[in-house]
């Protein structure tokens, strides 16, 4: 499985900006889906997560509670993350994850990353 993310960018604090990423391959379930974010000197952490496999589930981090609103299209394997309200301290790169599971048993996949930087 690959992932295939887009979005990202340049935003003034208080703007708004959509990440989309897309789950491309073939026999694969999805376990979870979602968000994560690095900043500069600080670990990999989730932003936003939608639990699919087990339970129907999404879980933010408290940071972007109220701010941010992640929705999949289950047909395309998309989750897209809606961000309202952006704060200068949400720049940081922004990864696209997946836990599936196909034939030879549960994987993870990462994309790339896409850079977001809010400016006060």
């Amino acid at each position: 499985v690959q992932l295939q993310a887009s979005g990202g960018g340049l935003v003034q604090a208080g703007g708004s900006l959509r990440l989309s990423c897309q789950a491309i391959g073939s026999d694969f379930n999805i376990i979870h889906m979602g968000w994560y974010r690095q900043a500069p000197g600080k670990q990999r952490e989730p932003v936003a997560v939608i639990i699919t496999d087990t339970e129907s589930r999404i879980d933010y981090a408290n940071s972007v509670k109220g701010r941010f609103t992640i929705s999949r299209d289950n047909a395309l394997n998309m989750v897209n993350l809606q961000m309202n309200s952006l704060k200068p301290e949400d720049t940081a790169v922004y990864y696209c994850g997946v836990a599936w599971r196909g034939s030879s048993g549960a994987h993870a996949s990462w994309g790339q990353g896409t850079q977001l930087t809010v400016s006060s």
